[in-house]
């Protein structure tokens, strides 16, 4: 009987070896999560390469266009170097590190988002100095305030502000405390508003100008220049209403939750904030003729007839 038990029991243990299911040793969000990085990572380092080598692309807008194009490379590498942190090394330290390179990266890139926007509100309304000095001393002074207040919202994980002590206190995203996602959330919403708020000014500007035109050459609904500029309109509400499609559901679900709720909600929101970064070289940067010129010369060596001829309207702004 007691051969037979051991016997038995083999026969149990093998079955459970080959027929019990083997636990799930990645997380598919995070696969998601990290193919997304090298994707923004791959397409952000060309434009970053592109205005880099390029002298001609040393204007106001190219600054800034380079500045979200190198926060929004940082981010994608985050999110690259936070997935082989947390299924290799498996260390707090380095948990910590990775997310604040992507709290910090993402933080410049909504932060450029803003500055593009004030520069193009600017360049609108003060379009007969916008080309001086002044101009490019307050490109600088932004470009540093951003980078400075996104570098200390990187760091506030690294420097103790975060929930590893006391998981009672995170938030929908570990290390982060409730409170601190909270501010960051509350400080997305007032970028938001007053993008908006600028965003609108810049249609009346446009609008007012189209009307102007119009009116001196005694034509208005079949005008050309008319068209261009309702089309210039159309795309600042796409570039408005994509931006906050991509982060509004994860600011929103990070005020009114916490490390208590599923998981599965934090990656159905975040992963929609990362598409933004993807999006982002497709709007600012690669529509942009004279970054199209650059990237044809990168690529191909030459420049096509087609580029090369193209007018700017107002739909470009």
């Amino acid at each position: 009987n007691k051969s037979k038990n051991i016997k038995r029991t083999l026969y149990l243990s093998k079955c459970d070896f080959f027929f019990k299911p083997l636990p799930l040793l990645v997380n598919p969000w995070d696969i998601v999560l990290c193919s997304s990085g090298t994707l923004i990572a791959c397409e952000n380092a060309l434009v970053v390469l592109v205005i880099w080598q390029n002298p001609a692309l040393r204007a106001p807008m190219f600054l800034l266009i380079g500045s979200l194009a190198l926060a929004d490379l940082l981010a994608g590498l985050g999110l690259v170097l936070h997935f082989t942190c947390a299924y290799l090394l498996r260390s707090d330290s380095a948990q910590l590190l990775t997310v604040g390179l992507v709290v910090a990266s993402f933080s410049a890139s909504v932060f450029s988002l803003l500055a593009i926007t004030i520069d193009r509100y600017l360049s609108l309304y003060y379009a007969l100095t916008y080309n001086s000095e002044r101009t490019a001393a307050f490109t600088y002074t932004m470009l540093v305030l951003l980078w400075g207040l996104s570098l200390c919202l990187g760091l506030l994980p690294v420097t103790g502000v975060n929930c590893l002590a006391e998981e009672a206190t995170c938030s929908v995203v570990r290390p982060l405390t409730k409170n601190n996602i909270a501010v960051l959330s509350v400080s997305f919403l007032l970028l938001f508003g007053l993008m908006l708020q600028l965003y609108v000014q810049i249609c009346k500007i446009v609008m007012r100008h189209a009307h102007q035109i119009a009116l001196q050459h005694h034509f208005l609904a079949a005008s050309p220049h008319y068209v261009t500029t309702r089309k210039g309109v159309s795309t600042l509400a796409i570039i408005l209403g994509t931006f906050a499609a991509c982060w509004m559901p994860f600011t929103v679900y990070s005020l009114i939750a916490d490390y208590t709720y599923p998981p599965l909600y934090t990656y159905a929101t975040l992963v929609p904030a990362t598409y933004n970064s993807v999006i982002n070289p497709v709007i600012y940067a690669f529509r942009n003729q004279e970054i199209q010129k650059a990237l044809w010369l990168v690529c191909c060596g030459c420049v096509p007839t087609s580029v090369a001829q193209r007018a700017r309207t107002p739909s470009d702004v």
